[in-house]
């Protein structure tokens, strides 16, 4: 069973910046997404982005040229950089892991292991 761990979560202030961090213990797909969701009360989990094993990126719209996925692989570790922070960037965020299968890396139905969620909260 993959574990993985959320960290680096709070509020802040419109305009603001935070970093998201998610530790994974080990596993062995071939090829995989690491990918960050979020969601609100009362509504679907979104992608927010994607990064997939051969270094392929996918970032939803509203959030591109503001927040930016990477991955320190010595350290299994997947981050969240999230610059110019608006008040509707505000909810939980769960990172996923899944087996890449050919479809989106933000598509919340490949993914096989959550997170518990880091929650961001933006101030206007």
């Amino acid at each position: 069973q993959v574990q993985l761990e959320e960290s680096g979560g709070g509020s802040v202030e419109a305009g603001g910046s935070l970093r998201l961090s998610c530790t994974a213990s080990d596993f062995h797909y071939s090829m995989y997404c690491m990918s960050w969701f979020r969601q609100t009360p009362g509504k679907e989990r979104e992608g927010v982005a994607g990064l997939r094993s051969d270094g392929t990126l996918t970032y939803q719209d509203s959030v591109k040229g503001r927040f930016a996925i990477s991955r320190d692989n010595a350290k299994n570790t997947l981050y969240l950089e999230m610059e110019n922070l608006k008040p509707e960037d505000s909810a939980m965020y769960y990172c996923g892991l899944g087996e890449f299968r050919g479809w989106s890396c933000r598509d919340k139905d490949g993914i096989q292991y959550w997170g518990k969620g880091a929650l961001v909260t933006i101030s206007s």
